[in-house]
């Protein structure tokens, strides 16, 4: 790969210590003789590698881009630019909502490489709601960040120029959102050679690629996320992109940051709770089950009412850019309410298409999620990821239909309970 930075070295377990060890400030940060440190690969991602660094003082992330998608191998080149649009988006999500992403500690953009605070003990999300562990203030603390990286990082409260710099600083962000636009949108729906499923969903796969008035839908939605670069989006936001202990959360890996609409981020994370809502016959115990899934709607309904809740907060506190101006609103002594609901709505429906597309691609197209992978039961998987597919299917088409969260959390209670052949 002739086009690497001249000095690009892929890390290893026996080389990561001499490289962080001429760094003061992470040398310090962990402590000892590099030549002493324990160094472990840990990485189970997709695309990086990924180390924590452990010595007397403390330990650190390290996280370094291939010149490939790991996932797959050499085969699919995948430019080392990502880790600069990782680092740039973790600097302002930490700006737009203190405290939420890890700290990062050192960038080095020849290398691909982030230094990173170590979350301890945090686990990931999703492994914690197949084992049934709850996080106290889950919802409230997603619903809001998702929210207020939304709201500040949009014309709604930027400056202007400032906002148009970012957003054509992350238009360049290209191989990641053509994976987006890819497996996301598009492979799902046809025979796409990356794309595997559950043997016993032939017939529901077929039902869904021959639905023309869906794929539309789908190609609707592609084209809003595509061309409407509402604000800056994480652009992966889902229950494997969220670090948990009992009472705190922080969000991660956000490479695939790019500009977008509002309603993508809240649709993806919404997606994976009711993903995961939906396999959990497979992992509970018939005592257990029920209060399991009641709890994870109650996370889905109180998302969608914190979020709600932290945008109209800002609308009505930190709306200074160049959109909806209280000049044409408070300033004439006229509410601007109507105007945020009518913001909100557009947001929530949005939401709807974007939450249905992920469910199928989690299904059909190339990264699977555990929640149904690990269900060794095929016939029992499938029956599972039927409900699933077609739920997503509903949300796409009826998206206008489901115009709470309520309605959201009916229609899953609804398809939980259905038997597609």
């Amino acid at each position: 790969m002739s086009d690497l930075p001249a000095g690009y070295d892929p890390l290893t377990v026996d080389t990561l210590g001499a490289r962080l060890g001429g760094l003061a400030d992470v040398a310090t940060r962990i402590g000892g003789d590099p030549g002493a440190w324990d160094v472990r690969e840990v990485g189970d991602g997709n695309l990086n590698l990924v180390f924590i660094v452990t010595g007397p003082a403390g330990s650190v992330v390290v996280k370094q881009a291939l010149p490939y998608v790991r996932l797959v191998g050499d085969s699919w080149p995948l430019p080392l630019k990502r880790a600069f649009f990782e680092y740039h988006a973790l600097i302002r999500q930490a700006a737009r909502d203190p405290g939420r992403v890890p700290q990062v500690h050192y960038f080095d953009d020849s290398q691909a490489l982030i230094v990173m605070e170590f979350l301890s003990p945090h686990t990931i999300l999703r492994g914690r709601l197949i084992a049934g562990q709850k996080t106290a203030g889950l919802a409230d603390t997603l619903g809001r960040f998702a929210a207020r990286t939304a709201f500040r990082g949009s014309d709604l409260a930027m400056p202007t120029a400032q906002r148009k710099a970012d957003a054509a600083l992350f238009l360049d962000n290209v191989a990641l959102c053509d994976i987006t636009e890819s497996l996301v949108f598009t492979d799902p729906y046809f025979d796409a050679p990356r794309n595997h499923h559950t043997p016993e969903l032939g017939p529901v796969v077929a039902t869904l690629r021959a639905d023309v008035a869906m794929k539309t839908q789908v190609q609707h939605m592609l084209t809003r996320f595509a061309s409407h670069g509402e604000t800056m989006l994480h652009g992966d936001l889902h229950t494997g992109s969220v670090m948990c202990t009992d009472d705190d959360l922080r969000v991660i890996d956000p490479e695939f940051a790019c500009y977008g609409p509002m309603g993508f981020d809240l649709g993806m994370m919404l997606a994976n709770f009711l993903m995961a809502y939906l396999s959990q016959p497979a992992h509970r115990s018939a005592s257990d089950l029920p209060a399991f899934q009641t709890w994870i709607l109650s996370v889905i309904r109180d998302i969608a009412a914190s979020y709600g809740d932290e945008f109209g907060h800002l609308w009505h506190h930190e709306r200074t850019g160049i959109l909806y101006p209280p000049a044409l609103f408070e300033d004439q002594g006229h509410s601007s309410g109507p105007a945020l609901a009518d913001r909100l709505a557009a947001i929530w429906q949005d939401a709807m298409g974007f939450c249905g597309i992920e469910m199928h691609r989690r299904v059909l197209s190339l990264a699977h999620n555990a929640e149904f992978e690990t269900i060794a039961d095929t016939a029992l998987r499938a029956r599972l990821e039927a409900r699933n597919l077609m739920m997503g299917r509903d949300l796409i088409l009826n998206r206008a239909d489901i115009a709470t969260p309520g309605d959201l959390v009916a229609l899953a209670q609804r398809y939980n309970e259905r038997v597609f052949p």
